[in-house]
């Protein structure tokens, strides 16, 4: 989402005559677009406003400094307070004053808003990023929905992001043709709860959009379909039927499952057990049989136990995910998890995560080594940064493929042989 909503920013900027440079020093503009969903992600944010901060104040330079995204909804005021540095603080529903504050900085002169008008999310026309990173051109997200209505306990993100919104389906379809008249090929359907869309005015789900995308894609040039991230508890019988019946749908699911116990899914306000967990995954494999599972899994909330620790590792076990993202519980200031008794001590939290780590590593491992062998389709998308003879290429199952190959392939699919296995990488001798 965080690269889908720059990109957006970057077309404003283009659309208003606006380059982009590499020489800081030359910079009349520069736009940190932050993300607060964990600490670590928000560290990062701080380390870049500080640089930026102290480029301006060491070097007197007269460059606009622009804080935005989540981070810049949360903090608010307290950033420039902070950092006086920094020109504007601009949060996730106050996107619409960014062209105003281009035009401030374009006349030397400082942006007023009326602080009485409360600003109101709203979706950009465009979220491709038109080539700014090898093989972008031929992929793009494109945002649904926005926002959060289920206040998971450790959870930022109802906060920053506010209430789910989502998005007409007549601009997400001008949007599919869009990128698709641009060259793209694939295309990834956003939103903090993918699967919980609804449009009001045609009474429009979550299923009856993925008909509706699939439809738009063969009017469009848009081969593949992925869409990011869909709760287990939203994810219904329909959506899956949908899914297995078109093709344009990839072969992947990111599935956040975050733990195996019904203690802590309950604690963490997550709106499923692991018994419904299970029976999901056995309804998609058993009409898409070929698909592969990732997910998300939280390690070291309050009050969970060895026996919870235990229901995790065994949950994966049985699921068998292709890869994880994998993290320990931070407490977050103003989520309910923030202050929750029975916290658990850092040495014990990296221990346990160590643990799921280790099995997902093997997982993985047992996983793509039973792939060798097979012929698959991929979408190639780039020049491999370790030879500039081979061509990174990625399988509808997610799964990564090196190759020789020319530049000149890149945003075409192919067919290849999955050769050998290096690390959590296929190679194939050569496309077919």
């Amino acid at each position: 989402m965080n690269t889908a909503e720059s990109a957006a920013l970057a077309l404003v900027c283009k659309e208003k005559g606006w380059l982009e440079t590499e020489d800081v020093l030359s910079s009349d503009l520069i736009l940190i677009n932050t993300c607060s969903v964990r600490v670590t992600a928000e560290t990062r944010a701080f380390g870049r406003i500080m640089h930026y901060a102290g480029l301006k104040k060491k070097h007197k330079l007269n460059f606009s400094l622009v804080i935005a995204g989540c981070m810049a909804e949360r903090l608010g005021d307290d950033l420039t307070k902070k950092y006086p540095q920094v020109d504007y603080v601009m949060g996730t529903s106050a996107r619409s004053n960014f062209p105003l504050i281009l035009e401030a900085v374009e006349k030397g002169e400082k942006a007023v808003f009326d602080l009485n008008e409360k600003a109101v999310f709203s979706f950009s026309n465009s979220h491709h990023e038109e080539g700014l990173k090898q093989g972008s051109a031929f992929r793009s997200f494109i945002p649904i929905m926005h926002g959060c209505n289920n206040f998971c306990s450790y959870c930022i993100v109802p906060y920053v992001r506010g209430r789910e919104v989502s998005r007409d389906p007549a601009q997400i379809a001008q949007e599919i043709r869009l990128v698709g008249e641009r060259g793209v090929r694939e295309i990834t359907l956003l939103g903090q709860n993918v699967n919980s869309y609804f449009w009001e005015k045609n009474t429009m789900d979550f299923t009856a959009l993925l008909k509706f995308v699939a439809a738009e894609t063969e009017k469009s040039g848009v081969k593949w379909v992925r869409f990011l991230s869909a709760n287990p508890g939203n994810f219904s019988s329909a959506a899956i039927e949908v899914m297995a019946k078109n093709r344009v749908f990839c072969r992947h699911i990111h599935l956040p499952v975050q733990h195996g116990s019904d203690k802590i899914l309950k604690l963490m306000n997550r709106t499923y057990t692991s018994a419904r967990f299970f029976d999901l995954v056995r309804e998609i494999r058993s009409v898409m049989p070929e698909i592969t599972l990732s997910t998300d899994i939280l390690m070291g909330f309050p009050g969970e136990t060895e026996d919870d620790v235990q229901k995790t590792l065994d949950l994966m076990e049985e699921v068998k995910f292709l890869y994880s993202y994998m993290y320990h519980f931070n407490p977050r200031e103003g989520t309910k998890a923030f202050d929750l008794p029975d916290r658990i001590d850092d040495k014990v939290k990296k221990e346990r995560l160590a643990r799921v780590i280790a099995l997902q590593k093997k997982h993985t491992s047992e996983l793509l080594k039973s792939r060798v062998g097979s012929t698959e389709i991929v979408f190639i998308e780039g020049i491999s940064k370790k030879n500039a003879d081979e061509l990174i290429t990625r399988t509808e199952r997610d799964e990564m493929v090196v190759v020789p190959g020319s530049k000149s392939m890149i945003g075409s699919f192919g067919k290849l042989t999955l050769s050998s296995l290096k690390g959590n990488t296929f190679r194939s001798k050569g496309l077919l």
